[in-house]
């Protein structure tokens, strides 16, 4: 039996994660009243139900008896049954736009603003958050990445941190993310732009990467990278950090700094149990040396 609670942040993706889980043959149930949740799982856990895989979805329209929810997990673990709890979480300014592009209201903003209704729903949810076996921020998450987490978690059953790492590449002369965590400048490699047949490519063209990885500097570089992100991450998992943008820049985003984070992400692909997904931030803009 694998029983999951599905809960978090209005706007972080709940429904749809409880959507992939039915897909991926989980029984699924959603906004299940709180006062039915112990009767719901002494029927499941009946020998002829057939079910061994549930996903409840709960979060705070269940009203104020969903207070109790973290106590009613503490309850079914002292009775052995295998509670999971998946904790979606996502950006404040991200939660407000998604709200504003569905045009619905949060459910804690019926006659408020919405950022009053996320500070709310914080408040109210920050017992159960700290329960959470699986902490997902979905902010920026494509639908596929989520799927993704989801089925190393649930399907494949991988072991799992709550970190997600972004490897970005970018172009100074648009200026540093203002979400990297770590920045590294690749303007020390010799640039293909100079190159006339491959100034029109990027780092995602196989002659760009070659250029640019005949250097021995280029596989120096990366070696040295790759080593100390398998340094850093567990210490970074083990502090509870959930998001870490590793962002690589050149001077246009457009080649040395796309092929080093392609290379990068290749390095690290699979290789521990952290989230990974790759952004070109600069690669469609017009390319600059």
């Amino acid at each position: 039996m694998r029983f999951v609670i599905v809960t978090g942040m209005s706007g972080s993706g709940k429904a749809t994660a409880i959507h992939m889980l039915e897909d991926a043959g989980y029984y699924c149930v959603d906004n299940l009243p709180i006062s039915l949740i112990e009767k719901f799982i002494e029927l499941i856990l009946l020998p002829d139900s057939g079910i061994e895989k549930v996903a409840l979805g709960m979060d705070v329209r269940g009203g104020e008896a969903f207070r109790d929810v973290p106590a009613i997990i503490d309850k079914l673990k002292e009775k052995n049954v295998p509670v999971e709890v998946l904790f979606l979480e996502a950006g404040d300014k991200v939660l407000v736009k998604r709200y504003k592009e569905s045009r619905r209201l949060h459910p804690l903003a019926q006659d408020g603003r919405i950022e009053d209704g996320i500070r709310r729903e914080r408040e109210i949810l920050s017992g159960l958050r700290d329960k959470a076996n699986y902490v997902i921020d979905t902010s920026k998450l494509l639908t596929r990445e989520l799927r993704t987490e989801l089925d190393r978690i649930f399907v494949e059953n991988a072991s799992y941190s709550s970190l997600m790492i972004t490897i970005l590449s970018f172009g100074f002369k648009y200026g540093i993310p203002a979400d990297a965590d770590l920045v590294f400048d690749v303007r020390f490699l010799p640039n293909p732009y100079y190159i006339e047949n491959l100034r029109p490519m990027t780092g995602n063209d196989k002659p760009v990467q070659e250029y640019v990885k005949s250097f021995p500097e280029c596989g120096e570089f990366v070696d040295k990278l790759s080593d100390m992100m398998q340094f850093l991450i567990p210490g970074y998992i083990k502090e509870g950090k959930y998001q870490l943008v590793i962002a690589i820049g050149c001077t246009g985003g457009q080649h040395r700094s796309v092929t080093i984070a392609n290379e990068l992400f290749a390095r690290m692909y699979d290789k521990g149990s952290y989230g990974l997904r790759i952004s070109h931030r600069d690669v469609e803009r017009r390319s600059a040396k």
